[in-house]
């Protein structure tokens, strides 16, 4: 398939997953629940327990209880003390909590990502600035939440896709039917893919990457290529690529 031809499918793709039936109780998503509060700091929780089956993601999500951000140390780590999800444990869960309540307290998640992507408008040293800040509030360490709250790399040219950090900042930096665009300080143009196994191998396919491995190189790869389609929205291909990818269709 041409380029050319590949873009007029995405297209399509893109209006016509552009709807709210596409994330519903028989499609599951993380971003149903994180759309339903419509809450930065709810929305960052759905993202970092976004991985594995994406039912019973939505269904842990839907047994948080996130008035929680708003309680004592003690109630928190109180109510979530029988509540993991597959590497996290109950401590992890509670930790997560508690550093974001804290963090909230003392800024917005927007402007310390704001405070590193703003130098070079890189949304990778947005990250790096927050998973240092997060992890300064409340240090801990397990493999369970270092897995779920991730590690600024020590070498920059070998690192993983952050998936779920980059697909946290399409839901917050982009508006439409599906994502809820609450931040103002970081341009859409400057996202990064956030590449997952379904649109890593749906990309390979229709010649959009041409990378075998599946990493960050592969993530900025992709954007790349997508900017030739559209320069000040390539991540809006995000969700289509995913379905296409998820429903065999591509």
């Amino acid at each position: 398939m041409t380029l050319k031809k590949v873009k007029l499918l995405l297209d399509e793709e893109v209006l016509a997953r552009n709807n709210t039936s596409e994330i519903s109780e028989a499609k599951p998503d993380p971003l149903l629940i994180a759309s339903h509060y419509n809450d930065e700091t709810i929305a960052l929780v759905c993202a970092l327990f976004s991985y594995g089956n994406a039912r019973l993601i939505v269904k842990f999500l839907q047994s948080l209880d996130f008035s929680l951000l708003e309680a004592s140390d003690e109630i928190i780590q109180k109510t979530l003390c029988s509540h993991y999800y597959r590497f996290q444990n109950a401590q992890d869960v509670a930790t997560l909590f508690i550093a974001l309540k804290r963090l909230k307290g003392i800024d917005s998640i927007e402007n310390i990502f704001y405070q590193g992507y703003k130098k070079e408008e890189n949304v990778l040293e947005g990250l790096w600035e927050f998973i240092t800040t997060l992890k300064s509030i409340l240090p801990h360490k397990s493999r369970g939440y270092d897995f779920l709250v991730g590690s600024v790399p020590k070498k920059q040219s070998v690192m993983g896709t952050y998936k779920r950090y980059m697909m946290y900042l399409r839901w917050m930096v982009r508006k439409d039917v599906l994502d809820m665009g609450l931040w103002t300080k970081i341009d859409k143009k400057n996202l990064i893919m956030p590449l997952d196994t379904h649109t890593f191998k749906v990309s390979q396919r229709l010649g959009l990457l041409k990378r075998k491995t599946y990493d960050m190189k592969a993530s900025i790869e992709l954007t790349e290529r997508l900017k030739k389609f559209d320069s000040l929205d390539p991540i809006k291909y995000d969700f289509a690529l995913y379905r296409l990818g998820q429903e065999k269709l591509a």
